[in-house]
């Protein structure tokens, strides 16, 4: 790895570890992209496994009290299913063409955006949670395996839910843990994966942690209607990103 790439890796890892720290997502978000335009999407999906796995381990441990709070009971089934769709989106990263689903989840992203800002108090019940649950965690972890950006079905589903800020944090955490968990063997298995990316990936880990403080000091300085405005910011940024395919 050449010092150039080093420079732009470090560059948008450290923006996304910022995104990460200070509102439990925006790591793949931030990050992908510009890797994806650098080294491709495969390759670029390999690299941010590393960092995605021990960010959301520390981040899960950071928040492990959280598990008590409501409103977390659908994660079972949307794990459950999620990581069968990881499976699903693996297959179709190698295999399928992916600007239509991209193009169509960027535009479901930002029509939620905007029922959000049009009807702030707009929230979907535990029960409905629970129910949903599986089929939005089939679509997260679809579009997990197939683009390594899961935020627009399953940051989207879980922000609907309303939940307080540490338990958002929590569950969008064990989330992206999860799909990483089950995405990394299923790139292996596939012949994706390749073991150099795993070093780079290691060397990802750097400006990540070295950032993430600055992220979590300004989560914590901000309201409750801050972040909530910095994850519909993110999830505007995921949307329009799909929708023009950049």
């Amino acid at each position: 790895m050449d010092l150039q790439m080093m420079f732009w890796l470090t560059l948008a890892l450290g923006a996304g570890a910022v995104s990460k720290g200070a509102t439990g997502l925006g790591l793949p978000l931030i990050a992908l992209p510009l890797l994806t335009a650098l080294v491709g999407l495969q390759q670029a999906i390999g690299i941010m496994l590393v960092p995605i796995i021990v960010t959301n381990l520390y981040q899960i441990w950071a928040y492990r009290a959280s598990r008590a709070l409501p409103g977390l009971a659908f994660l079972w089934g949307f794990l459950g299913l999620g990581a069968v769709g990881v499976g699903l989106g693996t297959w179709a990263l190698d295999s399928l063409p992916e600007r239509m689903l991209e193009a169509g989840l960027g535009a479901m992203l930002l029509a939620y955006v905007a029922l959000r800002l049009a009807k702030p108090g707009f929230v979907l019940s535990e029960v409905a949670g629970r129910r949903l649950g599986p089929v939005a965690g089939l679509a997260a972890g679809t579009l997990q395996g197939a683009t390594g950006i899961a935020a627009p079905a399953g940051v989207t589903f879980i922000h609907a839910l309303g939940l307080e800020r540490r338990a958002t944090v929590f569950a969008v955490s064990v989330m992206f843990l999860g799909f990483a968990l089950v995405q990394l063997p299923a790139l292996m298995v596939a012949g994706i994966y390749q073991a150099h990316w795993l070093g780079l990936g290691l060397f990802a880990c750097i400006p990540v942690f070295a950032f993430m403080p600055v992220g979590a000091w300004l989560g914590r300085i901000s309201s409750p209607r801050t972040f909530d405005l910095m994850i519909l910011a993110f999830l505007t940024l995921a949307g329009a990103r799909m929708v023009i395919g950049v």
